[in-house]
């Protein structure tokens, strides 16, 4: 097995120890660590300018575990679909990882990797995952039947809403990590595979 790299990022940000952070972030560090086994390291990066963690913090919690007709499953399908457009190696890696825990499928998250098309998914879930990536790829072609097709198959307007508000969030964030080589944390690469 690799050892875990030896940087967060390949940029020297200075990213303070977590005793440094204000205890409101170290909390939320203290949280993950009991949830997910580990400080994700986009947040460890995040943390070198508090002020940038606390707004990504706070739009990232809203958008995966807001009120929403979108359930989590799909919202990270979402994420890994955008991800994989961008060929953005921490979140394919990381919401890859999510995925298997929300389908409970160890496959689910490597196929949306590769091709989601391939993938074994409801209408509601190709519908939507098409419509991410039209949204990643080329967003000036989106129209109003691609909005009609998500209606189609069940979504609201808010639900509409809602998946362009992740799609989008996924993009920037997705360019972000590639930008500056951020490293998925090796724990997610074995979670979730039994």
């Amino acid at each position: 097995m690799s050892a875990q790299p030896k940087y967060t990022t390949a940029l020297d940000l200075g990213i303070p120890e977590r005793e440094e952070l204000p205890d409101h972030f170290q909390k939320y560090f203290n949280i993950c660590d009991e949830k997910l086994g580990m400080v994700p390291n986009v947040l460890k990066a995040y943390s070198h300018r508090t002020s940038q963690l606390d707004v990504f913090s706070r739009i990232y919690n809203e958008l995966m575990f807001g009120e929403s007709g979108i359930s989590q499953l799909e919202k990270e399908m979402i994420a890994v679909a955008v991800s994989s457009s961008n060929r953005c190696y921490y979140c394919q890696v990381a919401h890859g990882a999510a995925v298997r825990e929300y389908s409970g499928d160890p496959t689910l998250g490597e196929l949306l990797v590769m091709n989601y098309r391939s993938a074994e998914l409801s209408e509601r879930q190709s519908a939507m995952l098409d419509f991410a990536v039209k949204m990643t790829e080329s967003p000036h072609t989106i129209i109003e039947s691609d909005r009609q097709a998500l209606r189609d198959v069940g979504f609201s307007d808010r639900d509409i809403w809602d998946i362009a508000n992740i799609a989008g969030f996924y993009n920037m964030t997705n360019r972000v990590a590639s930008a500056v080589d951020m490293q998925p944390n090796l724990e997610y690469h074995s979670q979730n595979r039994s």
